[in-house]
C-alpha cells in the first residue's frame, strides 16, 4: 500500500519575512564586531575562511532580490516543490563557492555589503506577489517558498560561524522553527512512510521510513532531538554516530537508524 499523500506545511509570508531579516540583523550585528584575525581563521566548510563564510551569508538575501530583478520565468507552476529544495542543492556547490569567494574578495567591507543587501531585500520583497514564480539556481520556485529556504541558509550558517569563532550569535526563533521543519518534512519526503516518528521539539514532528504504520499510543520507533542537533544532522555537520554516541539523539526501536538516510543536503 502506498504511503498516502500528505498536505504540504504551510508557512506565513509575513512571519517568515521578518524572520530571515531578524537573523539576518543578528548575524551583521556579529560580523561587525570580527577582528582581521578572526576574520581569517578557518571554518569547518573546506577551505573557506570567516571572512568567506560571512560574505555567504548575504547571499541569503540577495538570491531573493538577484533573481526578483530578471523577468518572470515562462512557466505556467513552479517546477521545485519547497519540500525538493533541500535535496536539489548539492549539485550547485562548486559554482557556490566560486561565488562566494569572488563576493568576499570584492567586497572588502563587509558591513557595506551586509547593508546593501537588507536594504535591497526591504525594498523589493515586501511589495512583491507571494505566488510570483523566480528562477532559482535550482529550478523555478514561488518567491514565497524561496523566502522559507532563506531561514535554512541563514540559520546553519549562522551555526557555521558561531562554531569558527565562538560568537555565540542567537537564533531567531522563528527562523529556527521554519529551518526545522523544512528539513523533517524533506526526510519524511526522502523516506516516506509511517513507521518511524521523527520528533524534534518544539518545532517539528514527522513520520517516515517505509513498513507498519503506527495509529495509536507510544509509537515503536522514536527518534527524538534537539533542533540545531537534527539541523546540523541533515546537513552533514555531524554524524548519526556521532550524534548518538553524545547522547544528542535518544533513537528507540529496530527501524530506528537514520544513518543511511542522512545528510539530506550536502
Amino acid at each position: 500500500m502506498q504511503p498516502s499523500r500528505k498536505r504540504a506545511r504551510r508557512y506565513d509570508p509575513v512571519r517568515t519575512r521578518a524572520a530571515v531579516l531578524a537573523q539576518f540583523a543578528q548575524v551583521r550585528e556579529a560580523v561587525r564586531t570580527l577582528t582581521p584575525e578572526q576574520l581569517a581563521r578557518p571554518t569547518r566548510l573546506g577551505d573557506w575562511t570567516v571572512r568567506e563564510l560571512a560574505a555567504h551569508l548575504t547571499m541569503a538575501l540577495s538570491g531573493v532580490t538577484r533573481s526578483l530583478a530578471l523577468p518572470e520565468p515562462a512557466a505556467a507552476k513552479p517546477g521545485l516543490a519547497l519540500v525538493e529544495w533541500p535535496s536539489a542543492t548539492a549539485d550547485r556547490a562548486d559554482g557556490i563557492a566560486d561565488d562566494t569567494r569572488a563576493l568576499a574578495r570584492d567586497h572588502p567591507d563587509l558591513d557595506a555589503l551586509y547593508g546593501e543587501a537588507a536594504a535591497r531585500f526591504e525594498e523589493l520583497v515586501p511589495g512583491a506577489d507571494d505566488e510570483r514564480l523566480l528562477t532559482t539556481r535550482v529550478g523555478v520556485m514561488r518567491l514565497a517558498d524561496y523566502v522559507v529556504t532563506r531561514t535554512v541558509e541563514l540559520i546553519v550558517h549562522t551555526d557555521d560561524l558561531n562554531e569558527a569563532t565562538g560568537l555565540g550569535i542567537p537564533y531567531d526563533r522563528q527562523a529556527l522553527a521554519a529551518c526545522t521543519r523544512l528539513l523533517a518534512d524533506a526526510l519524511a519526503q526522502k523516506a516516506p512512510g509511517g513507521s518511524v516518528e521523527v520528533r524534534v521539539p518544539p518545532f517539528a514532528v514527522v513520520q517516515c521510513v517505509p513498513g507498519p504504520r503506527h495509529t495509536r499510543g507510544t509509537p515503536p520507533n522514536v527518534v527524538e532531538t534537539d533542533p540545531l542537533t537534527w539541523i546540523r544532522l541533515a546537513t552533514g555537520r555531524t554524524e548519526w554516530a556521532r550524534a548518538l554516541d553524545a547522547a544528542k539523539v535518544d533513537a528507540s526501536g529496530e527501524r530506528a537508524d537514520l544513518a543511511a538516510l542522512l545528510p539530506l543536503m550536502g
